[in-house]
């Protein structure tokens, strides 16, 4: 699986490919995914939001892709 995030994907599309990403939107404390408003924003708005790093978040979900594309 070829996945490719940026600061721009939007949360919905990146929970749609793989909902295992839920856990790193819950450590950063965003407990409304099902939400249809956060589903809507990109990577880098709800970083923004929650005040985390959105460079940190991509890391972590570049990094989870790429384990997965390797099994």
């Amino acid at each position: 699986m070829d996945v490719q995030v940026t600061k721009d994907s939007l949360i919905g599309e990146v929970l749609d490919i793989d909902s295992g990403t839920a856990v790193y939107f819950l450590e950063m404390g965003m407990h409304c995914l099902g939400c249809p408003a956060s589903r809507g924003e990109t990577l880098e708005q709800a970083c923004e939001v929650h005040g985390v790093s959105c460079d940190e978040l991509l890391e972590k979900l570049r990094n989870y892709f790429a384990s997965k594309k390797a099994e």
